[in-house]
């Protein structure tokens, strides 16, 4: 499955919906859904600007969310005007790219994984079937570690 590695904040406030725009400087014909890497770095120039004084995730996959489109913004004003969709501060970029986000998901177990540039393919652990649900044996490993000996 394809992923894309974006900083936070940004990344969680992707699979919160909240950010439905994700700005890029290239273009892609990537259409669906994709993974969310949260890699290492983080823009502390953002967390302080939108007020955000928890720690979030960072060096794992965090969820998932669908590319419908993307957008070319021709001007900095086109930026502006979707400001409140991609909470980017402005740029002296003349091209940039919007990807279009919908439906995102969080795990609510971050999967640990090191991004990579661009759009990359993740090859998650084997699927299994447990009590009618599908689980991987990550997941599984990791709510057992949770549970044994707190209960």
């Amino acid at each position: 499955m394809k992923c894309l590695s974006i900083c936070q904040p940004f990344a969680e406030l992707i699979i919160q919906n909240k950010k439905t725009i994700e700005l890029r400087k290239w273009n892609t014909k990537i259409r669906g859904e994709f993974l969310v890497h949260a890699p290492i770095k983080i823009r502390k120039e953002a967390y302080e600007k939108l007020k955000i004084n928890e720690k979030l995730t960072t060096g794992a996959i965090i969820g998932k969310v669908e590319l419908i489109d993307v957008k070319k913004y021709e001007s900095l004003k086109e930026i502006k005007i979707d400001k409140k969709k991609h909470f980017g501060s402005t740029t002296s970029q003349k091209r940039i790219y919007g990807f279009i986000l919908k439906n995102a998901k969080p795990f609510r177990i971050p999967i640990p994984w090191k991004g990579q540039l661009g759009f990359f393919d993740v090859d998650l652990p084997k699927m299994k079937i447990k009590n009618n649900k599908i689980v991987t044996e990550m997941i599984e490993e990791e709510f057992t570690y949770q549970w044994v000996g707190h209960h």
